[in-house]
């Protein structure tokens, strides 16, 4: 004899138990990235702006020596703050300053307040500048070689997270090389000194 069977049809869907520990878990994992991402986004916003500071120089090097002429890249105010923003333009006129009659090559607007921007050689002076000759090396407007220290950091993390800090080295041959520094001490990052 034979019995009609209904095929036996297994639950579908989760318990309120299995729904809330899968939630938990996903909580759990959300708040171990949560810093990570914070630390991520704050990487990638110094090392974007330490890009374009980066193309803004090269710029002036490769424009001056398209141009066989003095290229300079200045802060964009008066009070001589980097973090204010800059400019890059073919001194035309040989003042060593920014005039109506020299050629804008690109500016680059006010950054973030929480960035900071810190200089020494020329570009600590006043009024700030680095000055990339026709040939495309670092100058002084005395027409001596100089070398470049740019450091750009996060005003908002504290001053011993060496992670959050970029330098941008610049020799008197004009290459521009970045780094992080790994200490205080670190001389292959330091913050001052020529590069080579």
């Amino acid at each position: 004899m034979r019995r009609n069977h209904l095929p036996h049809l297994l639950p579908r869907g989760f318990t309120l138990i299995e729904l809330m520990v899968t939630l938990a878990l996903l909580a759990i994992l959300a708040s171990i990235a949560a810093p990570s991402l914070g630390t991520y986004r704050r990487n990638a916003e110094l090392t974007s702006v330490t890009n374009s500071l980066v193309a803004a120089l090269n710029a002036a090097r490769s424009e001056g020596m398209k141009r066989n002429m003095n290229a300079m890249v200045t802060p964009l105010s008066n009070d001589n703050q980097w973090v204010n923003g800059w400019r890059v333009f073919i001194d035309v006129d040989r003042s060593g300053a920014y005039n109506s009659g020299d050629i804008v090559v690109m500016e680059q607007a006010a950054l973030p307040s929480y960035l900071a921007v810190t200089a020494n050689g020329t570009s600590a002076e006043s009024p700030s500048y680095i000055l990339y000759d026709g040939s495309g090396f670092s100058k002084t407007k005395a027409g001596a070689f100089g070398a470049n220290t740019l450091e750009i950091k996060r005003g908002d993390v504290g001053t011993t997270n060496f992670r959050e800090i970029r330098r941008l080295k610049i020799a008197a041959t004009g290459r521009i090389r970045t780094c992080t520094p790994k200490s205080a001490s670190d001389t292959a990052c330091s913050a001052t000194g020529a590069d080579s």
